[in-house]
């Protein structure tokens, strides 16, 4: 671990990008920290506050130049869910919830450091991460619909109350919060547009149109303060951030005594998984065809943990890599952690200094803000890729995205990983064997129901393309005694063991006694190309002295050779 790793060897040629990304990603952060502290049921100065301390702690341990780590909308989401039923959202007792929350993210976070989790990139399959993402967002943008109508909609009535209360209680919708609100989201899908017109009939310098072109959000909160402020009656109860104290976060450990702790330990685990699987996906998403840019998934789970640690201490909750903002740092052109350090450096302006500007800015925009980032979010085009390529894949996409829908995230993403380790077991425990031949005059052997080949009828050839272990040992010793049937002229099976790069007692069982139902039948029992670590195992016993007269060929072409004469 070397600390300020992406700093080292610093080209002063990249201050001007990494100052630029740096403002640009401060001034998108504001709006959207203290969105999804509201998203967290947190107070909003708790949204800045993650934003602080984490990106000083990733800037120096981090390995990616451009991850923006601080609040990101899914592990808001899933911050509120996991506390909720221990706190009233917003109470001192729920930030002393959410900041044990963050230490125990954290926490998680470095056992996965210690054990070397981040070397298993693919824990969770693509189908789990993207039904779940998915469902998230969707159930993340209901959430928003008391913003945009300005109702009190209950939080203990499922992902399908706020529409229900809405139909429900229509004619009490804010009509003020609904046209910010539309308003507000309309702004920011065709901001980008707009600029690119303006900047066609006004000259400006490029630095100048890459702030204007990504300062969409902090367009949104103008134009809702100034609605607000200079539109709206006094007498209107426009639901507005309100009051938000200024200065630096007081740093404590949160009273782990005088908190449900315990009880928050599954969802700690959980969120830590989500946070690092996030993180790692969009910074290896950046680093793609960059090799300067190389990443160490490890050392992303030590830089994760004590970015956590630092927003517990902070009072803030658990913290990730957000897709939205290092994509913006990216392409403002960010080369090192020295943007995200300017960043933290005006987010640490606005602590100080100007809090009070966000007063009056209404929930509504905050809403609009949310609904915007997370829409890519949804990607129902993953499931239907999904189901085409493989039934059991596009299933536990559904399954994820349903049981979200229908529940919270713990139980989707636990539905997803059974449904994938029994789908997963289902299908090596059914592997694909076949029978093999001598493809032309070439030392390879191909699938006789594929392929025109050459066999001996003395000699059956099978290969086993899977794994020989307790859950299909069963399935490989009936495969060789229906391929045999009722063949009496043959005198030698060969297992081609190719594809074979684990064999555990069960597998080592198998070979047993296919070696003693073939020899009752006067068979002998061959093995070929069987891999050095399996031969390993397969020493250690006493199979191969058992297997006399039966060989071990080092290649299926000598055996065929040897035992056909072809």
């Amino acid at each position: 671990m070397i600390p300020f790793k992406t700093l080292r060897h610093y080209n002063k040629d990249w201050f001007a990008s990494d100052l630029a990304a740096g403002l640009i990603v401060a001034i998108l952060l504001v709006p959207q920290g203290i969105a999804y502290a509201f998203l967290a049921g947190m107070p909003p100065q708790a949204g800045l506050y993650a934003a602080m301390l984490p990106i000083l702690i990733y800037a120096i341990l981090g390995t990616s130049p451009s991850l923006a780590v601080g609040p990101v909308a899914i592990v808001s989401l899933m911050t509120m869910e996991a506390l909720t039923p221990f706190a009233e959202p917003g109470s001192e007792l729920f930030i002393q919830h959410a900041a044990a929350l963050a230490m125990m993210t954290g926490g998680f976070l470095l056992i996965f450091y210690l054990i070397g989790l981040g070397r298993w990139t693919a824990f969770i399959s693509h189908s789990v991460i993207s039904g779940f993402s998915s469902a998230a967002a969707i159930v993340i943008i209901l959430n928003q619909i008391k913003y945009l109508t300005d109702l009190p909609i209950p939080r203990d009535g499922g992902n399908h109350q706020p529409i229900l209360y809405a139909f429900e209680h229509w004619q009490e919708i804010g009509i003020a919060a609904l046209m910010i609100g539309l308003f507000s989201i309309l702004l920011l899908k065709f901001w980008p547009t707009l600029v690119k017109a303006l900047a066609s009939l006004i000259p400006m310098p490029e630095m100048a149109r890459a702030f204007i072109s990504k300062s969409g959000p902090l367009a949104v909160v103008a134009a809702g303060i100034a609605f607000a402020t200079l539109l709206l009656p006094e007498s209107n109860t426009l639901s507005k951030v309100g009051d938000i104290p200024s200065g630096l976060p007081a740093l404590g450990l949160p009273d782990f005594a005088a908190l449900e702790w315990q009880a928050l330990l599954p969802s700690a685990g959980l969120i830590a998984l989500i946070a690092y699987l996030e993180s790692l996906s969009v910074a290896t998403a950046m680093a793609a065809g960059d090799r300067r840019k190389l990443l160490e998934p490890n050392q992303e789970l030590l830089a994760l943990g004590i970015a956590n640690a630092a927003a517990a201490v902070s009072h803030a909750y658990p913290v990730a890599g957000g897709f939205g903002r290092s994509m913006v740092n990216l392409a403002a052109g960010a080369k090192t952690q020295l943007a995200s350090l300017i960043t933290l450096a005006g987010i640490t302006l606005v602590v100080l200094f100007a809090t009070g500007w966000f007063t009056e800015l209404p929930k509504t925009s905050l809403g609009a803000i949310i609904i915007v980032a997370v829409l890519p979010l949804i990607k129902f085009s993953d499931g239907w890729h999904a189901w085409k390529f493989q039934r059991s894949d596009g299933l536990v996409w559904l399954a994820t995205f349903m049981m979200v829908l229908a529940t919270d995230a713990e139980h989707g993403i636990g539905l997803g990983i059974l449904m994938s380790l029994i789908l997963y077991l289902r299908r090596t425990s059914e592997p694909h064997i076949a029978e093999v031949g001598r493809f032309g005059e070439s030392d390879h052997f191909r699938n006789i129901e594929r392929h025109t080949v050459s066999t001996c009828p003395e000699v059956l050839m099978i290969r086993i393309d899977e794994n020989l272990y307790f859950a299909n040992s069963r399935y490989m010793e009936d495969f060789v005694l229906q391929r045999l049937g009722n063949n009496t002229r043959v005198k030698h099976v060969i297992l081609i063991g190719s594809a074979i790069n684990h064999i555990d007692f069960s597998g080592y069982e198998c070979l047993l006694d296919i070696h003693q139902q073939l020899t009752e039948l006067g068979i002998t029992l061959h093995l070929a190309e069987f891999k050095g670590p399996v031969m390993d195992r397969l020493d250690n016993t006493d199979l191969l002295e058992r297997l006399r007269p039966g060989k071990v060929f080092f290649t299926a072409s000598s055996a065929l050779k040897e035992l056909g004469g072809i």
